[in-house]
């Protein structure tokens, strides 16, 4: 703490290898995390407004999104407010780096003042993960089921992300197909799934060929449109994991139970989800959340597919940001006189 009467909070940066250091330690802690913050959301102990999209107009592809959060403090829990900054630059793909980069801002409760700076673009990467997997494990647990085929739709950092958290929580993967529009990262998924010893890994020729396979289908792409349009892909009654959003026709969306994370915020920014409720006219095909599924253990009927279309809320990365600092908080010193000119007068 300062010497300002110890009221203004010391202020620390959190490297991207202490944050990793701690996600990688525990991935079933780190999805308890996740679902503890889901359910602080359903019994509306959050306040998640819009995400801001910064744009350009000289680069249309890219953007920055601000995603500010709240959550109150719980029975085991303390509050917990701050912003995740993070950017969308695909052009880094062809630098051979991720398109996304971020960091995430904490706040003191009492003051307000920022009191730690952690990098967030592995927060980001694994609250999506673990939103994933939560999703899958309450549509398998409800099916009993534990084993599946598992399609890759996308062959990037965050289906590295999502494989990683399934096999971590007991997910079985009797099989994987691996598609990518750049066949080189299709391999090279292929190639690491084969070293964690996977059975079964294929490189698919289509998306089809990867969609038909998988019971488990993971979408992960790009896509600023849907390329997706036949639902007889689907018809084997599988989950979807719509994580980029925008990759399925509203003819699929209509005929599949639809879970999102929060619905104000998935039918919006033109996903499948928005283009859908534009042309029903209504939301009606939101079968429900993941929170409220967390909350009330729903199970859904086994005739249609299911499709989880997570938005990606700011209250997950906030919890997650929580729980590093309070792992490595000791460990990392304050930055001296960062907060300076303190007198009022």
């Amino acid at each position: 703490m300062s010497t300002m009467g110890n009221v203004v909070p010391s202020f620390r940066v959190v490297t991207g290898k202490s944050v990793d250091g701690v996600l990688k330690n525990d991935r079933r802690r780190v999805i308890d995390v996740v679902e503890a913050a889901y359910r602080r959301h359903y019994e509306s102990a959050t306040v998640n407004p819009d995400s801001y999209f910064l744009r350009f107009p000289e680069s249309p592809a890219d953007r920055i999104i601000a995603l500010p959060a709240h959550i109150q403090s719980g029975s085991d829990s303390m509050a917990v407010t701050g912003i995740k900054w993070i950017s969308s630059f695909p052009g880094n793909l062809s630098l051979g780096v991720p398109r996304a980069s971020a960091v995430l801002i904490l706040n003191d409760a009492t003051t307000g003042y920022p009191t730690a700076c952690l990098e967030a673009s592995i927060i980001s990467a694994t609250r999506t993960a673990a939103s994933a997997t939560s999703a899958t494990r309450q549509v398998l647990t409800s099916r009993d089921v534990r084993t599946v085929r598992l399609a890759i739709i996308g062959a990037g950092l965050i289906s590295r992300y999502v494989v990683d958290y399934l096999t971590a929580c007991g997910i079985e993967l009797s099989g994987v197909r691996v598609y990518d529009l750049n066949t080189g990262y299709a391999r090279e998924t292929a190639e690491r799934l084969k070293r964690m010893e996977v059975n079964d890994v294929v490189v698919a020729s289509s998306v089809e060929d990867a969609a038909r396979y998988g019971e488990v289908v993971l979408f992960a792409t790009t896509a600023a449109t849907p390329h997706v349009t036949d639902s007889d892909w689907f018809s084997h009654n599988l989950l979807v994991l719509h994580l980029s959003l925008r990759d399925l026709s509203t003819d699929i969306i209509l005929s599949s139970y639809n879970i999102v994370d929060d619905v104000d915020h998935c039918l919006k920014a033109q996903t499948s989800l928005h283009l859908t409720e534009i042309e029903a006219g209504n939301r009606d095909f939101v079968t429900t959340s993941l929170p409220a599924m967390l909350a009330k253990n729903i199970a859904l009927p086994r005739d249609r597919p299911v499709i989880f279309s997570p938005f990606g809320m700011g209250i997950l990365d906030l919890a997650l940001g929580q729980y590093v600092l309070s792992v490595v908080n000791h460990d990392i010193q304050p930055i001296d006189d960062f907060f300076f000119d303190l007198t009022r007068i």
